[in-house]
């Protein structure tokens, strides 16, 4: 079994002949745009998005290009699109806002930004400690702060663009051993048992029909969800990975 694979891996990672078909029908998941694929099961989706402090930063940038374009000296953290998924996301997302012009807006942003780390925990630490006034995250981590430590003063910055969507997924291995309970297990994952735990459990959303606990409630919920194909990361992640390193580096 591999869990934590997510929707712009997906393409990549069943070129490799390691997974083998799913027999989990997804067709009634909760996933925004459906789900196609046979071999991935997803587990749960969530939204990249820059959160801040409230009690830091009282004017948090609208919008993606206000971020990046805008004269505010913010000072910004995210993750390697090499090394991170969330990474990987904010790569797509600055793509799917800025196209070709995608390589100048990296620069901009590459003038308000403290470090770019390997993974997510060590970014969300720096910025937890001050480092930063903004973070590369979802817009569900401030249910953590609500819900587990009774604060309100975290928010993710709501962008009129939309925010890139993520979908995690599990699939089973072709050389699994014990392939009918690699298979039960990727029944469980989309029962109430496993899905109620996703959102205090990974603080993402479920990909089923499910109560929220108290405090999603004032999460920003994007109006607008931004996606790529898995063929179009495929075609192009290599490719935008060395433009954002050119465009970084300079």
């Amino acid at each position: 079994m591999v869990l934590g694979l997510d929707n712009n891996l997906v393409q990549a990672a069943e070129k490799t002949g390691l997974f083998v078909p799913s027999e989990v029908d997804t067709q009634s998941l909760t996933v925004p745009g459906g789900w196609q694929n046979k071999t991935f099961v997803p587990y749960d989706y969530g939204y990249f998005a820059f959160v801040y402090n409230k009690n830091t930063l009282k004017n948090p940038p609208t919008s993606l290009k206000q971020l990046v374009d805008g004269p505010e000296k913010w000072k910004v953290i995210y993750q390697d699109p090499r090394t991170s998924t969330p990474g990987l996301g904010l790569m797509l997302w600055m793509q799917k806002v800025y196209g070709n012009d995608a390589p100048q807006a990296w620069q901009k942003l590459a003038k308000k930004t403290v470090t770019v780390t390997k993974g997510w925990s060590e970014a969300y630490g720096l910025f937890l400690k001050g480092e930063a006034d903004l973070v590369l995250s979802y817009t569900t981590s401030p249910a953590y702060h609500i819900i587990e430590e009774k604060k309100d003063n975290y928010a993710a910055a709501e962008f009129s663009e939309g925010h890139y969507l993520q979908v995690e997924v599990a699939a089973q291995l072709a050389g699994s051993k014990q392939p009918q309970l690699a298979q039960k297990f990727m029944q469980f994952i989309t029962t109430p048992a496993f899905q109620n735990e996703m959102p205090t459990g990974n603080w993402m959303y479920p990909v089923i029909k499910t109560t929220l606990p108290a405090g999603f409630e004032q999460l920003n919920v994007p109006a607008k969800a931004l996606e790529f194909t898995p063929a179009e990361v495929a075609q192009n992640r290599a490719t935008w990975i060395r433009s954002w390193q050119a465009a970084v580096s300079r």
